[in-house]
């Protein structure tokens, strides 16, 4: 069944696609159904003899030259003129285009923002929204996290959006903002912050760049702060280490220990790294910030945190606390 996704811009809709074709290993197909004329799906027509035929546009997906699976992306289908959207109609419920025909291991995904995002978009026409199964895509901080240690999100914004949860997506169409909080931006952020992180005087002006003056002005006093850390490697030799005192210092060092633990995934030392992280988790005021360190650490590496004794040494400190259902306030309380 075709599906179709909603959301507004920068939630990571088109990414949520590609991820999906990289995890599966199989092509991806991406129409941006907005730049397209009708002919550029229905193909053009040719004379053959006494008949008038229609050439198959290179871009559609063939088991010759793409495979026998794939993902075919509708991209941006709500922005979309009604003469391209009404040339999809057959694509999408029929799995065909006049002569042409779409293998039948290809799924069709297709995305777009809704009317109230102040994005060029039309009214999707009710036959064509009755050939789509439809999803509502929402930021959420625990799966953006979980995504940017993978990516390799510098710690610091990471920890960041664990101090201000409500900014992982704070996007008022009313204002009409032109940069503004997003899982978009907030991977624009790393990249400003990797640029430009050994020239100060142009750091806030481009992270503001990135996700609005409010957002790039928090997150650069939040980084100035970050020199109060503790000394990451030595909580990595198992040294003592005091836990910081301030509730962003510990967001920051708890993202910190994560990407370390990340990194180390697959050395030989992993399993000492696992361990000395988990002894200082058990060293937090607030039991709930060690709970949010080892749920982030399990989430990046997985089950060999499991086979690391300190686990279970750890685990026996938290036994009344719920491991995975915690809900999470600014403050680090929870809710």
């Amino acid at each position: 069944m075709p599906a179709m996704l909603w959301g507004p811009p920068g939630v990571g809709k088109s990414q949520i696609i590609a991820q999906v074709a990289a995890r599966h290993g199989v092509p991806l197909i991406d129409i941006r159904l907005s730049q397209m004329d009708p002919t550029d799906l229905r193909g053009i027509p040719f004379r053959n003899g006494e008949l008038v035929e229609w050439s198959v546009p290179a871009m559609l997906p063939s088991a010759r030259r793409h495979g026998e699976r794939g993902i075919l992306f509708l991209d941006e289908i709500t922005s979309a003129p009604p003469t391209v959207s009404a040339a999809a109609y057959q694509l999408i419920l029929d799995r065909r285009l006049g002569e042409y025909v779409i293998p039948d291991g290809w799924a069709i995904f297709a995305a777009g923002n809704r009317q109230g995002d102040r994005g060029v978009t039309y009214a999707m026409p009710a036959p064509l929204a009755n050939r789509f199964t439809h999803y509502e895509v929402e930021a959420n901080l625990e799966d953006w996290i979980s995504w940017a240690h993978g990516a390799g999100i510098d710690e610091r914004v990471i920890a960041f959006l664990r101090f201000r949860p409500d900014l992982i997506f704070d996007f008022n169409p009313a204002h009409n903002p032109v940069a503004f909080p997003s899982p978009r931006s907030w991977e624009y952020a790393h990249r400003a912050l990797r640029k430009f992180g050994e020239a100060p005087a142009l750091l806030q002006d481009a992270l503001q760049a990135c996700v609005g003056p409010m957002a790039g002005t928090e997150l650069k006093a939040f980084l100035d702060n970050m020199s109060g850390l503790p000394d990451i490697d030595e909580i990595l030799r198992g040294a003592s280490a005091q836990v910081p005192a301030g509730i962003d210092l510990q967001y920051g060092v708890a993202a910190a220990l994560v990407r370390r633990a990340v990194l180390a995934k697959d050395r030989p030392e992993a399993a000492a790294t696992f361990g000395n992280i988990l002894r200082y988790a058990k060293q937090f005021p607030q039991r709930e910030m060690g709970v949010m360190l080892v749920t982030d650490m399990h989430r990046a590496i997985g089950k060999p945190l499991f086979s690391v004794p300190e686990f279970a040494e750890w685990a026996a400190t938290i036994t009344d606390l719920m491991l995975y259902d915690l809900k999470w306030s600014p403050m680090g309380q929870p809710a």
